[in-house]
């Protein structure tokens, strides 16, 4: 009788305990953007729950935050003192919030990962074009860019080689329209405007020079302008691109309506699967003056000022980075990996089309501010405010290049000033 009382009182006095020890664990909260399909999400929560599982000092809460109205999402929780420990985000969020205040240097984890050897597992430039202010401001995990696809069934029945140069591709894209198809579809929102960015990059402009200057109406950058519109003009790009939004331009090429896109990696992908094996990808191609560059990000994870656990935070994201390989093998996440280690996995190296990006199409890759090195906050704002993105409206209906280019960069200087 006393013995069984005396578990009993074990029993509840465990029972009170338990809530406690379990508040003596450090709870830190992860935000993560979603990067790919819905398995993408899932993988997560599961690489999270493992984390959790192989110790019992940290136990990390996940959420997964999505793109609509992010930027609102991150800045409302900063004022409110609700920011999370650590996120992932926009390729430019890190250095907005780290002038804002709001993001914690990590320049500790970098010289520790320099001083062990780490440091080289990530892909050339990665880590120092998240350099600002003298200061690391986040951890690379994942490249975005903006690689040429085509329709292998289209360009084969027209007997047309696949375009390696910009005359090459205006020539395909014209041969390749006719009736309801059309060589090109853009679309007028943010996805469209990267074609502006690429092929400014593609032609050796870009929007700033090594000092962080405005070039909006450089030689290059009106070369390139002028390629685009000639295209438009040519009647090769699809009349409904400028009220398109990403995912009307993507039906459209997935439907055969059009032979050429401008997209990210994850494409092929997300295409229905009778269409995934008529879907290629062309080399990164030759500009005017023998140029070859596009578009990317460099997506990073960065720690919030207002984290109480630093140490564990750091110890969560190394894990983190170390780890996340089932975010792409797993997950499907669209983007490429920032770790050679990952883009070495068969995952990567078995598929024609992944190994061909980053082989070919990342070491051309260039930041919004091309020519500039790192990266500095108007860099966000600029991609925020949607003066580029009007600019790809403008010359997909037609209009002067000239006008609209002027008028872009008066936009440009004010949010810059």
């Amino acid at each position: 009788m006393i013995a069984s009382l005396r578990r009993g009182m074990l029993a509840a006095t465990l029972a009170i305990a338990a809530p406690a020890m379990a508040q003596a664990q450090t709870v830190l909260n992860f935000w993560d953007m979603i990067w790919g399909p819905p398995e993408y999400i899932e993988t997560a929560k599961k690489l999270v729950d493992r984390f959790n599982a192989e110790q019992s000092v940290i136990k990390v809460q996940y959420r997964s935050v999505p793109w609509a109205n992010w930027y609102q999402t991150y800045v409302t929780a900063i004022g409110a003192g609700t920011a999370p420990d650590l996120s992932t985000g926009a390729g430019y969020q890190p250095v907005q919030l780290y002038e804002q205040g709001a993001i914690k240097p990590i320049d500790d984890l970098i010289a520790e990962m320099k001083a062990s050897g780490e440091l080289d597992d990530f892909q050339p430039g990665t880590v120092e074009r998240l350099r600002f202010d003298g200061h690391y401001v986040s951890l690379p995990w994942a490249i975005d860019i903006r690689v040429w696809l085509y329709r292998k069934d289209q360009l084969a029945a027209a007997n047309i080689a696949p375009p390696t140069t910009w005359t090459e591709l205006r020539s395909a894209a014209k041969a390749l329209t006719a009736g309801d198809r059309y060589g090109l579809a853009a679309s007028g929102d943010t996805g469209g405007s990267h074609y502006i960015y690429s092929l400014m990059i593609n032609n050796g402009g870009g929007l700033f020079d090594d000092k962080r200057t405005l070039t909006t109406q450089s030689p290059r950058n009106r070369e390139a302008m002028d390629f685009f519109a000639a295209i438009v003009k040519d009647g090769a790009v699809s009349p409904a691109s400028a009220g398109y939004d990403s995912a009307s331009r993507r039906r459209a090429f997935h439907l055969g309506q059009a032979a050429f896109i401008l997209d990210g990696p994850g494409l092929p992908d997300a295409a229905p699967p009778e269409t995934r094996a008529n879907i290629g990808i062309l080399p990164p191609l030759a500009g005017p003056h023998g140029d070859k560059g596009t578009i990317a990000w460099t997506n990073s994870i960065m720690v919030y000022q207002q984290t109480k656990h630093y140490a564990e935070t750091k110890t969560f994201l190394t894990w983190w980075s170390r780890n996340q390989k089932p975010l792409w093998t797993e997950g499907h996440a669209g983007p490429m990996p920032a770790r050679k280690s990952f883009a070495a996995d068969p995952y990567f190296k078995d598929s024609a089309l992944r190994s061909f990006i980053i082989a070919n199409y990342l070491p051309v890759g260039k930041t919004t501010g091309a020519n500039a090195a790192g990266i500095f906050p108007v860099l966000n704002a600029i991609e925020g405010d949607g003066v580029v993105q009007s600019l790809t409206q403008e010359i997909l209906q037609g209009k002067d290049v000239g006008p609209a280019l002027a008028k872009a960069e008066t936009k440009l200087k004010e949010i810059v000033q």
